[in-house]
């Protein structure tokens, strides 16, 4: 049936609808309908666009051989396009052909709003039902609405196409995934796995950073209902689902958003604003409405219609400075005169206040790499609204200590030790990353000193020096299994060094750690709460020992010393705030780690030193470890 036998007033939206982002994707892009016309009910597909600056829009696709003569959109208010073709169901493919302002045709375009898209070489959107999916995660939909900040978050970041693959080579689909690593996950006692982008992007080795279907979960891994139901098994098991969501840039492919109409309309034209000069993509023009409702519109439509319980959003820095990365002469200033682009930070404040007003159980975490204030600071004080922010500077300075040969940190002790000056002053997650492990960084491993005991060794006291600092924890795949190579999104994990007894232990550790961490509120309670964390030791540089304890809120403590030399310390004395026993919770020197499983005293009784007025702990430190120790009332 052509679109033009059913009245437009019988498929046309309310523009109010169109406008706000909680309800612009219910109606953008190809929308099954059933609508009642005057030749009575008529079901097919509604089609709208938004292009102003085109002369003219047609959408086309195997139903009509691709032929823009078949069904022309109608140009609607405001600069929308619209049809609505009789007959189509979802999975057909289609596209839009546009012309610009002087009658050009311009290259076909995967439709901006598309539920669903093919790879190379179609880049065809595909007509989806939202409504297909049985949902059965009510429990976890339903449960209360909990303080993040006083939750245990233990993440692991994931690439879907490289954790592990069939025999063959081809990827594992997102059922099978969720059948291999969700058990994983809740074994490995992971409270979260955060995905690296899915949303559709063409090249592959963008590892989903140049997204262009921003509404399209990517197809190399199965459908949108394939994805439902990864994230409908994650939360049956108790797992949250957390999304790389990428607002900072989009790539220049044809069928994509750049110069969608024959214009800029979705990037600022200066090249001084709108192009990224280090990833080689445009910059969403964050003061133009259209763009600033369709990114916040693309955030609550991943929350609502895919479950989703978190967005960590990529490169917030590049957004809010006009110079980032760029010399001077390069960038255009602000109306002060400055280089904060107020328009991005507006974004993003617009984008944080709908996201936690509508899904009050949801967090977003920023991935901002500056001393930009406020960034995790509620917006009605003036913050940008982020639940969380990666602490990158603990990350930097504390893998740069470890780097060091052990006989030369006494030398950089204040390298550890300085993240603590600020741990505070954001809600921090300290995350080890993808990108500490690519551009020949080498892995976590391989960036420890030593010989292969020590180097095992150094990565297990600071695995463990990590769980017990305050700040929420992501681990990139690998990390607990010590993985010896850089990460290759071509390749996979390397699970056959299981066999290993370094591996291995590496693996139980990890295992033992998200689960100390998630069961002991003294490790978590107050992660953002400077009332949750005190030195005990932290000047000892000639011995390279750092102590402290972490409090919850009952006031249960928890003691953590880290000795960062293979040197083990006999009778070494730490100051503690009051009497009590210590008892070992964890050791990261055991022998079940492959550890030299040298002794540590089960309890320990706190002694009184007249002379300087101080409650001390005598404990033997093993080598390059990590002690976990709680503390009694005595």
């Amino acid at each position: 049936m052509k679109s033009e036998r059913v009245d437009i007033k019988h498929w046309l939206p309310e523009m109010a609808e169109l406008g706000h982002p909680s309800t612009q994707y219910h109606h953008m892009g190809a929308q099954l309908l059933a609508i009642e016309s005057s030749d009575g009910p008529v079901t097919g597909v509604r089609f709208l666009v938004y292009a102003p600056n085109a002369s003219a829009v047609s959408v086309v696709g195997d139903f009509n051989q691709w032929d823009s003569r078949s069904h022309p959109l109608t140009a609607l208010d405001q600069g929308y396009w619209g049809c609505f073709v009789a007959g189509l169901s979802a999975g057909e493919r289609y596209k839009f052909e546009l012309r610009d302002l002087s009658g050009h045709p311009l290259p076909h375009k995967a439709d901006p709003w598309g539920y669903q898209a093919e790879q190379y070489p179609s880049f065809a959107s595909l007509i989806y039902d939202h409504s297909s999916y049985p949902w059965q995660d009510r429990d976890w939909q339903q449960r209360p609405v909990t303080a993040k900040h006083a939750q245990p978050l233990s993440m692991y970041e994931l690439h879907a196409g490289s954790w592990r693959r069939h025999d063959n080579g081809e990827h594992l689909n997102y059922r099978e995934l969720a059948a291999e690593l969700i058990p994983y996950l809740a074994e490995m006692g992971y409270t979260h796995v955060e995905l690296m982008p899915v949303s559709e992007h063409p090249f592959y080795g963008s590892w989903g950073y140049q997204p262009v279907g921003m509404f399209a979960p990517t197809s190399r891994y199965g459908s949108p209902d394939d994805l439902k139901y990864f994230v409908d098994q994650c939360h049956q098991a108790g797992v949250g689902v957390i999304l790389d969501w990428v607002p900072a840039h989009f790539p220049a492919d044809d069928h994509g958003l750049a110069f969608f109409d024959g214009t800029a309309l979705f990037h600022d034209p200066d090249p001084r604003r709108g192009w990224h000069q280090d990833w080689q993509s445009y910059i969403y023009d964050y003061g133009r409405e259209h763009v600033r409702r369709f990114l916040v519109a693309n955030a609550l439509y991943w929350l609502e219609h895919f479950h989703i319980d978190g967005l960590r959003v990529d490169a917030v820095a590049s957004m809010l400075y006009l110079d980032y990365s760029r010399q001077p002469g390069e960038w255009i200033p602000n109306a002060d005169g400055g280089n904060i682009n107020h328009d991005a930070a507006s974004l993003l404040r617009w984008m944080n206040e709908e996201v936690y007003s509508r899904y009050p159980n949801a967090m977003t975490i920023a991935e901002e790499s500056t001393t930009f204030p406020g960034v995790s600071r509620p917006t009605y004080e003036g913050g940008l609204g982020f639940g969380f922010k990666w602490n990158m500077g603990w990350m930097h300075d504390s893998l740069t200590y470890m780097r060091e040969d052990p006989v030369h940190r006494r030398y950089h002790h204040d390298t550890l030790t300085f993240p603590l000056v600020y741990a505070f002053s954001e809600n921090y997650v300290l995350p080890l990353s993808h990108d500490e492990v690519v551009y020949g960084k080498g892995s976590l491993l391989n960036k420890m000193p030593g010989d292969e005991w020590q180097q095992t060794a150094n990565l297990r006291a600071y695995l463990g020096y990590m769980y017990g600092q305050p700040g929420k924890k992501l681990n990139f795949m690998g990390a607990e299994i010590a993985q010896s190579a850089e990460w290759n999104h071509d390749g996979v994990l390397e699970w056959h060094y299981l066999q290993y007894d370094r591996h291995a232990g590496v693996q139980r550790l990890v295992k033992a750690l998200n689960h100390l961490y998630c069961q002991t509120p003294a490790l978590y309670e107050q992660d953002c709460d400077p009332a949750g964390f005190a030195w005990c030791i932290q000047s000892d540089s000639a011995q390279s020992v750092v102590a402290h304890e972490r409090y919850a809120r009952k006031g249960d403590k928890v003691l953590v010393v880290s000795n960062f030399t293979p040197v083990p310390r006999e009778d070494y004395v730490i100051p503690v705030p009051a009497a009590g026993q210590y008892q070992v919770l964890l050791n990261t020197d055991d022998l079940e780690f492959w550890g030299s499983g040298q002794v540590v005293q089960e309890r320990t009784v706190t002694r009184w030193h007249e002379s300087s007025q101080t409650h001390q702990l005598v404990l033997n430190l093993p080598p390059l470890a990590t002690v976990f120790l709680r503390c009694y009332p005595v």
